[in-house]
């Protein structure tokens, strides 16, 4: 099978398509033959070695994807070959013709969902769902603020808080992604400049946030941006307000702590994959209830662009410059059969 390889730390640049041996399901594992994988900024992390999880190289990246089962291990009770599913890598593996999936982590993709709104559901919107159910405990009528709101996971944020019942409002780094939130579910809107924030710059998008999410300020911020817009967004939230760490496309802030004592508010740090794996049966809840909310019409992942797998180094690269909007997937096309009906025996 076809395969993306990380061989040596570095940009999208680096990564080399090879033929390598179609993987062995282990007992409670399936493989699934990929019709897509969805690219998320830790793709742009992994390969640098800046994430937090460095996997022994070579190895595929593409943490999320979704295809058919073509083959399953000889303990596999709830999945057959020839099930279209979709589900979680640990952060490698997605982006590759075939990989192998433990039978706990796939879910059975809905009917009339395509493959690549799949591929672009669990991560992004799991991530988001936990945050903002679990961790916020966002209730109708408030205000939530929502930075990145152009990018996949910010723009999941949106769609998630106008189901919530919240007045979601969207920071975006140009009209484009604003006008793309504001569909999508943002009441009102903030552009602001994705070069540095000088001190004044700083204030000025500070007063831009109170202006728009009222004198009180935002009562949920959801952060996958951090840099120079965590401090000022930080000083714009509300009394007893909740701010959701996600991510630091912009870099890593520093923050005056004192702040946090001053609006008396909660920081929240926001792994989904701890809260996966430390609580299963209840991020199988709500991804279950994210696969209702998709049935329903009322959430459908945005995917902006496709790349084929040879070219899967451009998609990264689109994250890594901060270009992409929504969702971007690979696709494959691959001369594996749609099915090759097999049982892995122990």
């Amino acid at each position: 099978m076809k395969a993306l390889l990380s061989t040596i730390p570095g940009g999208p640049d680096t990564l080399e398509l090879r033929d390598i041996p179609s993987p062995a399901p282990a007992p409670h594992e399936v493989r699934v033959k990929v019709r897509s994988c969805a690219v998320n900024y830790p793709d742009v992390l992994i390969i640098k070695d800046h994430y937090q999880d460095k996997p022994q190289r070579p190895f595929i990246p593409g943490s999320e994807m979704a295809g058919i089962v073509d083959a399953v291990g000889s303990q596999v009770k709830s999945l057959k070959v020839g099930d279209q599913v979709f589900g979680a890598t640990g952060n490698k593996g997605g982006m590759a013709e075939q990989v192998n999936i433990p039978e706990n982590d796939c879910y059975i993709i809905p009917p009339g969902l395509p493959f690549e709104e799949a591929s672009a559901l669990l991560l992004t919107y799991g991530t988001t769902y936990y945050a903002l159910k679990n961790l916020a405990q966002l209730n109708r009528g408030e205000t939530l603020l929502v930075l990145g709101a152009g990018g996949g996971v910010g723009l999941a944020a949106v769609e998630l808080g106008k189901v919530m019942g919240a007045q979601v409002v969207a920071v975006a780094s140009s009209q484009e992604k604003l006008d793309l939130a504001l569909r999508h579910g943002a009441s009102a809107g903030v552009i602001c400049s994705r070069d540095p924030l000088d001190k004044n710059a700083a204030k000025h998008f500070k007063h831009q946030l109170k202006t728009v999410c009222g004198n009180t300020g935002p009562n949920v911020i959801f952060d996958p941006v951090g840099g120079d817009y965590t401090e000022p967004a930080l000083r714009s939230i509300a009394h007893n307000g909740r701010y959701l760490v996600i991510g630091f496309t912009a870099g890593i802030p520093k923050i005056p702590f004192n702040l946090v004592l001053l609006k008396a508010c909660q920081v929240m740090g926001v792994l989904w994959g701890a809260f996966a794996s430390q609580e299963a049966q209840a991020n199988r809840n709500n991804v279950h209830e994210l696969i209702a909310l998709c049935q329903q019409g009322k959430i459908k992942p945005f995917i902006s662009e496709r790349f084929p797998l040879a070219k899967a180094d451009e998609a990264i690269s689109r994250l890594e410059k901060r270009l992409a909007m929504g969702k971007v997937v690979v696709t494959m096309e691959s001369a594996i059969p749609e099915v090759a009906i097999m049982t892995i025996e122990e």
